[in-house]
């Protein structure tokens, strides 16, 4: 036998076949984002099928002592003929039809033809052997190396599973209205053709209300496209719900949106609602790209500079260390928006970035499911400039090429996606979602990782000081909190513009009275400080249970800053409810200053002289049955708000905390702690010494306790979270993390415990743990939401980057 045979019989029993089940790794390197197509490939573990650049698997060989890799490198095919035909073979590329992923008709992820090579590489002399080579070896070599490659080579990646994972954007549901719509007999008749908005004649993205016939353009897309507004403002006048977009309707259906459900629907009497206005359906043609198609052209133009550009100008494309892009991976921009912010942070850089050898260096065996690991990489990537070099155009010779395009690589953070969304309900989807849930949800994950040594979120921290006076005895209660984000209120009333305004309120009455559609509303102008003053602005409690005069009275509430954080997180609280609990956007607009000076808003704590307010529990809610020692809650308050979409245990407490005092104490309990760490935990009542549902002796699904102890906790931490939700592995995994300071008693498998108290704790964290400053700011960077809906819309963040 030659050498290279003897070797590979002797690792023969490390070299595995892929199994369905197995992950393999084969298009991205566990460490940084070098794929098959990167210079010196991707080198595949024929053992773990974990895949290392070739600037990492020699680190892996050491650790692990593994010899065999298969060596996969692709090169793309140079295309001199157009898009639509390739030359070499393959048919023409399809546009997409579908708003979906890996369906028919849906977004191709497969856009780019390489031809491939794979070979096995022997280490640490990196001896390569091809397919041709095992023809003249040993049977059981050939059999079983062959095996292993034509395993490996067939297998889907699983960041291929990730971005084809099947996800159907179309999938729509029947409206509510659908079935009993009154339609009013008004005589309105629409032609088959000639339709302008009845308020601005626009002739294009026109929806005709189902009740009354009535034709008005549609919204304003973020990227000020579309119409102006006025279908969705005569909605709001008159709330009639359904709306069919004209030019869309064919006999085979049209596009129907309901306001009230806020989402595209279907009608199935829809021929009918349209025959009582004339229109005849199965002789209507298409001449409108319906949403669905609107929506597939924003998708595949979202990242060209034309939908973020500012000012109509073109901006000028950059390239280099710290100046890579991400690429949005279906609804990830909100991801994208809150890590690149994140890693402009020199707590963050310092933690993953600096240390990106240490961390590595301590992974475990599958860094990729290592959140410190794959933080880091994410960091390196957008920090190094490796991947923030213009990309080649695919129909261009690199060697006559002068010209870059104006687009860079990148990096696509599908491993970190994965990892930091796993056991979440939302962050583990396609679906959109909101950054500042997003920016808390990794900040709980990184306090909970970085419970022993440097924890960047320390940078964010800061101590709320809330001061609570009787104004009855003038006694005062003074209690601290954590937290990370200051949310400030738009107090409306505040508008500088208010005249403007009123007047276009006396026009939508006007219209109104009159029958006329709403004339389109203009955007009220906020001033920044006026939203600080209404936070810092001392708050009236009617309902306040006093200590010291052992009764309900009237106190008032002052929130001031007990420590200024090194960097400052503000969210202005542009989404809210409307009076019907519907979810919307406030039109507004808020000039943000370039500097912030908070110092004035340091808290004082007790001030000489003052009475503190007795430390007394208040009397448990009590039913006309004394003899009843649990209190009795209001299944109808809690029915309505789970209605709302709140969780059953978040609504079961509102209405305990405001002693059954109906819908609107609780709605605003429930306003009021929707950011609380144990805002859906367990309600435990008086007389109850565990969670109601689960005992000791019950079983746990084995599955569950798998998953969370997966993501790095106890097998016992497992058990006390499923136990005390219900079984329910979501809830469980929200719980876990909204109760690390119920779990530092216990073992932590990473090891290491916090030094100070819990996050959550009321009482502040010793020393360093959170840092003062003087409170002055200087803004250097925002993340905006570009939509009128909170359904839908894209994530964009702008950063100072050396004074530009």
């Amino acid at each position: 036998m030659t050498e290279v045979s003897e070797i590979l019989m002797s690792v023969l029993s490390t070299i595995r076949v892929p199994r369905p089940g197995d992950s393999v790794h084969k298009d991205e390197c566990a460490f940084s984002f070098s794929s098959p197509e990167s210079e010196g490939g991707l080198y595949v573990c024929m053992n773990s099928f974990l895949g290392f650049g070739s600037k990492y698997v020699e680190r892996h060989h050491a650790k692990t002592g593994q010899r065999a890799y298969l060596h996969i490198t692709r090169t793309r095919k140079t295309q001199k003929e157009d898009e639509n035909n390739s030359g070499s073979g393959d048919p023409p590329k399809k546009k997409p039809t579908r708003l979906a992923i890996g369906i028919e008709g849906g977004f191709d992820v497969e856009q780019e033809q390489y031809e491939e090579e794979v070979k096995v590489v022997l280490f640490p002399d990196r001896q390569e052997v091809t397919s041709e080579d095992l023809a003249s070896m040993p049977d059981v070599v050939r059999e079983r190396v062959s095996l292993s490659m034509a395993g490996l080579q067939a297998a889907d990646s699983v960041s291929h599973i990730l971005q084809v994972q099947q996800w159907d954007g179309e999938v729509r549901q029947e409206s509510k209205y659908a079935a009993e719509l009154k339609q009013l007999d008004n005589g309105v008749k629409i032609p088959p053709s000639g339709w302008k908005c009845e308020v601005c004649d626009l002739q294009e993205n026109l929806w005709m209300n189902l009740t009354d016939g009535k034709v008005f353009c549609g919204r304003k897309y973020f990227d000020g496209s579309g119409g102006n507004n006025h279908a969705l403002l005569y909605y709001q006048q008159s709330g009639y719900p359904l709306a069919v977009k004209l030019g869309t309707i064919t006999p085979d259906g049209a596009d129907v949106y309901s306001y009230d459900e806020d989402d595209m629907v279907l009608d199935s009497k829809l021929p009918e609602h349209l025959s009582h206005f004339g229109i005849d359906m199965m002789t209507m043609e298409k001449t409108e790209r319906t949403i669905t198609e609107l929506e597939i052209a924003v998708n595949q133009r979202v990242g060209e500079w034309e939908v973020i550009q500012e000012s109509g100008s073109t901006l000028r494309p950059l390239w280099g260390p710290g100046l890579t892009g991400m690429k949005n991976l279906g609804n990830s921009c909100y991801l994208n928006s809150v890590m690149q912010v994140l890693f402009t942070i020199p707590d963050f850089q310092t933690k993953y970035v600096s240390n990106i050898d240490k961390v590595f260096n301590e992974a475990p065996s599958d860094p990729t499911q290592d959140f410190k690991a794959q933080v880091a990489k994410l960091g390196y990537g957008l920090l190094s400039g490796e991947y923030s070099k213009p990309a080649p155009d695919p129909g261009d010779d690199p060697s006559t090429s002068t010209e870059p395009r104006g687009d860079q690589l990148g990096i696509a953070p599908r491993m970190f996606k994965a990892l930091v969304g796993r056991g979440h309900p939302e962050f583990s989807t396609n679906r959109q979602q909101d950054a500042q849930e997003f920016l808390l949800h990794f900040i709980n994950m990184v306090e909970r990782n970085c419970r022993s040594g440097m924890n960047p979120s320390e940078a964010f921290r800061f101590l709320v000081e809330e001061k609570i006076v009787c104004q009855q005895s003038q006694k005062a209660k003074y209690t601290q909190r954590v937290d990370y984000i200051v949310q400030l209120p738009v107090p409306m009333d505040q508008a500088t513009n208010m005249e403007e305004l009123q007047e276009a309120e006396r026009r939508r009455e006007e219209a109104d009275s009159s029958g006329a559609p709403p004339p389109a509303a203009p955007r009220a102008q906020i001033p920044f400080a006026a939203c600080f003053a209404a936070l810092s602005e001392p708050e009236t409690l009617t309902d306040f249970w006093s200590s010291a005069v052992q009764a309900k009275t009237t106190a008032t509430k002052t929130t001031r800053f007990a420590s200024f954080p090194d960097h400052l997180v503000i969210q202005i609280k542009k989404f809210t409810f409307g009076l019907d609990w519907v979810p919307k956007k406030l039109d507004v607009s808020i000039d943000v200053p370039d500097t912030l000076d908070l110092s004035a808003l340091h808290a004082m704590g007790q001030q000489p002289g003052e009475e503190l307010l007795p430390e007394v529990a208040p009397p448990p809610l009590m039913t006309p049955d004394v003899e009843v020692k649990a209190p009795v809650l209001d299944d109808s308050t809690v029915s309505q708000l789970c209605e709302m979409g709140f969780p059953l245990e978040a609504c079961r407490k509102a209405v305990y905390y405001t002693g059954n005092t109906g819908i609107d104490a609780a709605m605003n309990w429930v306003m009021g702690h929707m950011e609380d760490p144990d805002f859906s935990a367990p309600l435990v009542l008086p007389g109850s010494s565990s969670a109601p549902g689960t005992t000791p002796t019950e079983s746990l699904p084995e599955e569950h306790l798998a998953t969370i102890v997966s993501m790095g906790f106890s097998r016992d931490q497992a058990t006390r979270a499923l136990r005390a939700t219900n079984n329910v592995l979501e809830r469980a995994v929200d719980w876990i993390f909204s109760h690390l300071d119920d779990l530092e008693s216990m073992d932590v498998s990473e090891g290491g415990r916090s030094e100070g108290g819990s996050e959550t704790s009321r009482e502040p964290p010793p020393g360093p743990r959170v840092r003062d400053g003087p409170g002055k700011y200087e803004l250097f960077a925002f993340i905006s939401h570009m939509e009128t809906s909170t359904m839908c819309g894209h994530y964009v963040c702008h950063i100072k980057k050396d004074q530009q």
